[in-house]
């Protein structure tokens, strides 16, 4: 009768504070293989349920995170919109003012429907094209909207832009002739004799075109520039005495005649209003007074055309 292999056992103490107290466990191969692989598999379970509470705990994480951004973001997408309503209102302001400068400036207002628009399309993307589209369609759309104001935006305050240029450049053409065109009368005084193709000269006796006015003035009185310019002549001219002429550009040229005293001399710069010489009686004449002339390229105008409100400023 063959004999029974002896089976191995595991024995176990366990000690506690009080040696007497030893307490011994025998378990069997198949037990403690059982034991073994039940704590194995206890913590294969437990790590699954740390990685998935892990895993969900950061998916959450990410989710209030990016619910968060997307608030912030919507807020931001908000005052932009805001702050864009607010430019629109002042792009608007800018337009009317454009549009009184233009006026002034002797130009056409800018079309308001080409203004609106802009020049050529709004230059952006399509909208499921857009970046923040991918990630969410809401602010996506938000936000492409956004975009497309201020670019609409841009197009308008660079339409103003060069109106506003256009219309300053016309300004200061037209504020160069205004100054430039003689509109006063050079001395305060009465006028004895005005602008006429034939009259009977007072000392030759025969009638010549008179091609200024005459204003009687006391002698010494300022003789005044009708308008700025660039003196070419300062000097004596048979008939007119002791003379000044003044090239105020755009054709015109003034004379003043007769003075006693010239107090400029060829080539000054001269402003309005600016006293040139003081009345007199020098060259062919009987008492005080100015001859004052107009020219436009060359041919004598009446004076009087271009002075208003025949005062002196």
């Amino acid at each position: 009768m063959p004999l029974r292999r002896r089976e191995k056992k595991w024995t176990l103490l366990l000690l506690g504070d009080d040696p007497k107290g030893i307490r011994q466990v025998t378990l069997s191969p198949r037990a403690v293989a059982l034991l073994f692989g039940g704590m194995a598999a206890f913590s294969l379970i437990l790590v699954t349920l740390t990685g998935f509470v892990l895993f969900n705990g950061g998916a959450h994480l990410r989710a209030v995170m990016t619910a968060r951004e997307n608030a912030t973001l919507t807020r931001e997408l908000s005052r932009l919109r805001d702050r864009v309503g607010g430019l629109e209102e002042t792009m608007h302001q800018l337009s009317e003012q454009d549009s009184q400068i233009r006026l002034l400036a002797g130009l056409d207002a800018v079309d308001q429907e080409i203004l609106q628009a802009g020049i050529g399309g709004p230059g952006l993307t399509t909208l499921d094209a857009h970046p923040l589209w991918q990630f969410d369609s809401a602010v996506g759309k938000d936000a492409f909207a956004v975009e497309y104001d201020l670019s609409a935006l841009e197009r308008r305050a660079r339409m103003l832009a060069a109106s506003l240029s256009e219309a300053m450049d016309s300004l200061q053409s037209h504020r160069d002739l205004l100054e430039s065109t003689p509109s006063i009368l050079p001395v305060t005084g009465a006028i004895t004799s005005r602008f006429t193709n034939s009259r009977m000269h007072p000392i030759l006796h025969r009638a010549l075109p008179h091609e200024g006015v005459d204003i009687s003035a006391p002698h010494g009185s300022p003789i005044l520039a009708a308008a700025k310019g660039t003196v070419v002549y300062a000097g004596w001219l048979v008939g007119l005495g002791y003379t000044v002429e003044i090239d105020h550009g755009y054709g015109y040229l003034t004379r003043y005649g007769h003075a006693s005293k010239i107090l400029v001399r060829r080539g000054q710069r001269v402003k309005r209003g600016e006293v040139i010489a003081q009345v007199g009686s020098t060259g062919i004449s009987t008492s005080p007074h100015l001859h004052y002339e107009v020219r436009i390229g060359g041919r004598a105008v009446n004076p009087m055309n271009y002075v208003l409100g025949n005062v002196v400023p």
